[in-house]
């Protein structure tokens, strides 16, 4: 027999002091969730594990099952609440999230990630994923576009690896990128998720789909397995404003997609999409190299100026030694400056140190990315040409006693 699951998936927009109406939204959301009949529910940007709280303490009877992931600095914000019990839950930080010194836009202090929470649904096992990623502050000059392909290729590795006996396998979040944007397509295609405006054959909301000013960038996205079908019945978010209250729940729009599940006897999976896989890796493995190029550069940089402030600091201290080695000298700077130029030194120094090592941590991360990507690159190329995926090392083998080993054995 099928098995209905309504998702609900919101970016709640919960920074306390630079969110208008926080306290406010966060009593609409609380009791609108408490009402409507979801079964799961992924919220992103809860800054604060009080608000967390104190939408448990509000949606204990509806949803008696929650977890609040916690990392980074003041925390990933990602949190999920469940009617169904949750078994098991992980959380994994992505290697490379912004810059520390773009402290304006604050998403490197936010420890993005993706928070994973194993639900037991009837008889099924379903693997529920909830995440955010890097944000998109200029689609003509994004510098962060390198960041945000490795957290998308960290986030479908990162599926894969952990859903492989789940019969269910639900994606929620805001990805901060558009459907035909490379990481999209790169998590999309090589986990076989399917976006649910995408599948679904009845719609209600915004025009396309949109969630944040004009673009489509939160998604449920979701797949079954060999025993399990999955279908998109009915998908609907918000329109913006909310009936009987002056403003909406968030800047972003609320997704709720009704799926349904149903079992079935395993068969044979159709072929994979491997040439268009291998375009896309492709692809993303050029978006990493530019990274790559440009974190070099900003390393270089950080070490050229800091050799600089090192040589002005000897020179300033062989200016130092002077009254020493020539006795009866006087100082020939004022103490002030002599002071205060030393100070800068310093801070030359350290400021210098610290790019340099996250520069280095940058670098590792992204040539990390960059070697994962090569592997599969060519694992799909020899799929693509018949051949197997992975071919053991096999050790030399003698030859039966009295027979001549054969031109095509390995050689000595």
């Amino acid at each position: 027999m099928p098995v209905n699951v309504r998702v609900f998936s919101l970016n709640c927009w919960g920074i306390h002091y630079l969110s208008k109406h926080c306290p406010q939204r966060y009593a609409m959301i609380g009791e609108m969730l408490s009402k409507e009949e979801h079964d799961v529910v992924l919220l992103q940007e809860v800054w604060s594990e009080k608000d967390y709280l104190s939408l448990k303490k509000k949606l204990a009877s509806s949803h008696p099952h929650s977890h609040y992931f916690k990392s980074g600095v003041i925390g990933s914000g990602l949190a999920i609440f469940s009617k169904h019990r949750i078994h098991d839950t992980f959380v994994y930080r992505y290697s490379l999230n912004g810059y520390p010194y773009m402290a304006h836009h604050g998403d490197w202090f936010g420890g993005k990630a993706v928070g994973m929470a194993v639900l037991s649904i009837g008889s099924l096992t379903a693997n529920v994923y909830v995440t955010h990623l890097h944000a998109e502050y200029c689609r003509d000059k994004d510098s962060y576009l390198p960041h945000r392909v490795v957290q998308a290729w960290e986030l479908q590795q990162f599926i894969r690896h952990t859903s492989a006996g789940a019969d269910v396998v639900i994606l929620g979040g805001d990805l901060n990128m558009h459907p035909q944007d490379l990481g999209n397509r790169l998590l999309r295609t090589y986990t076989g998720l399917k976006d649910s405006y995408l599948e679904t054959p009845k719609f209600e909301g915004c025009d396309e789909g949109l969630t944040l000013i004009g673009i489509r960038i939160d998604y449920i996205l979701f797949k079954g397995s060999p025993k399990t079908d999955i279908s998109c019945d009915f998908m609907c978010t918000t329109k913006g404003s909310v009936p009987d209250h002056p403003f909406p729940y968030s800047d972003h729009e609320a997704l709720t997609a009704e799926l349904r599940l149903k079992t079935h006897t395993p068969s044979d999976t159709g072929s994979e999409k491997v040439a268009e896989l291998v375009d896309i890796v492709t692809e993303a493995r050029t978006e990493v190299k530019v990274g790559l190029h440009c974190a070099e550069g900003m390393r270089y940089t950080a070490a050229r100026t800091g050799v600089m402030g090192f040589a002005l600091l000897i020179l300033e201290l062989a200016i130092a030694a002077v009254p020493w080695l020539a006795l009866g000298a006087e100082q020939p700077f004022p103490r002030t400056s002599f002071y205060l130029l030393a100070a800068l030194c310093f801070a030359i120094l350290l400021t210098t140190s610290l790019l340099y090592i996250f520069y280095t941590m940058e670098l590792k991360s992204l040539q990390g990315a960059e070697d994962q990507m090569r592997l599969a690159v060519g694992s799909l190329q020899e799929k693509l040409r018949g051949f197997p995926l992975a071919q053991q090392y096999n050790p030399q083998r003698r030859p039966p006693e009295g027979q001549e080993p054969s031109a095509f054995d390995p050689e000595e």
